[in-house]
């Protein structure tokens, strides 16, 4: 039997900042949110290393919550669904297809998981799983006006029997993910995450993508390069030229204890050294 439950629901609320389980309001689903993004890291460590990747709920407390960790929508989009509904949110996965950096109508692989939360009859999105341009607030569903975060603003659009996340960044409104409300079952994630993490096409294997929030800031690491956002400035970029910087910046920046594994340093390496080639 597959558990849905959290069994370390005390440490993941004193991670959160809580010390009593908060009410199941907007403003927590808000406030929810935008500390999970700025807690636990969007990393992908053990694709990169090509290690496997379980999404099931124990597999994943234990890699997050003990072993100082991070992951990706697989993991915290799971963790987070599971922590809602013991809060007593109306709560349920749903899953779309990534098109940021392409075309909005391509019909990409399904492989990106969030959640639709039902508050007095609203609906509204929540993802804590989307690397360095993850919604830091909830965005309501039923609307297509523009909506504030405490970083960039988003919206959301209408099509058909779907609907596209689009973010504004640099004045200009681009494509994030595309996603329906179909009833999404445990081996939905199964396959999906089977492709991101095992499949040669992925965009994670063998890749290190890494990326956390903080109050009007992002942080993101793409293999050797290292940036900071920061709402409304010049992105501030750093080109690290080892494996060591590369573990400096993932402890020091994005609160990562980074896994013991024999290939680590080599497989650093040769990410830096790929990533300082020119285009």
């Amino acid at each position: 039997m597959i558990q849905t439950e959290l069994s370390n629901i005390e440490l993941y609320l004193k991670r959160l900042g809580y010390d009593t389980p908060p009410s199941p309001t907007l403003d927590t689903l808000r406030e929810l949110q935008s500390r999970h993004t700025a807690t636990f890291p969007f990393e992908t460590l053990s694709t990169m290393l090509w290690v496997p990747v379980p999404i099931d709920l124990p597999s994943v407390e234990r890699k997050v919550l003990h072993e100082g960790r991070g992951g990706y929508c697989y993991e915290l989009n799971n963790m987070f669904l599971a922590l809602l509904q013991y809060l007593g949110f109306e709560a349920r996965g749903i899953t779309g297809r990534v098109v940021m950096g392409g075309p909005e109508d391509a019909l990409t692989a399904r492989t990106h998981r969030l959640s639709l939360v039902t508050l007095d009859g609203v609906r509204y999105i929540a993802d804590v799983g989307f690397g360095g341009m993850v919604p830091t607030a909830p965005l309501r569903l039923d609307t297509e006006e523009e909506q504030p975060t405490g970083h960039e603003p988003y919206c959301i659009v209408r099509q058909d029997s779907s609907y596209a996340l689009r973010a504004k960044v640099a004045d200009e409104w681009r494509p994030m993910y595309v996603f329906d409300l179909q009833v999404q079952s445990d081996i939905d994630y199964q396959i999906g995450n089977w492709y991101v993490s095992t499949h040669p096409d992925s965009p994670f294997r063998g890749q290190l993508k890494v990326a956390r929030t903080g109050p009007g800031v992002r942080r993101t690491l793409n293999n050797g390069s290292y940036a900071i956002h920061r709402m409304g400035q010049e992105s501030e970029r750093r080109q690290l030229t080892n494996a060591d910087e590369v573990i400096a910046v993932l402890e020091r920046e994005f609160d990562i204890r980074v896994p013991q594994h024999p290939q680590l340093r080599q497989v650093l390496a040769k990410l830096v050294s790929s990533s300082e080639r020119p285009d």
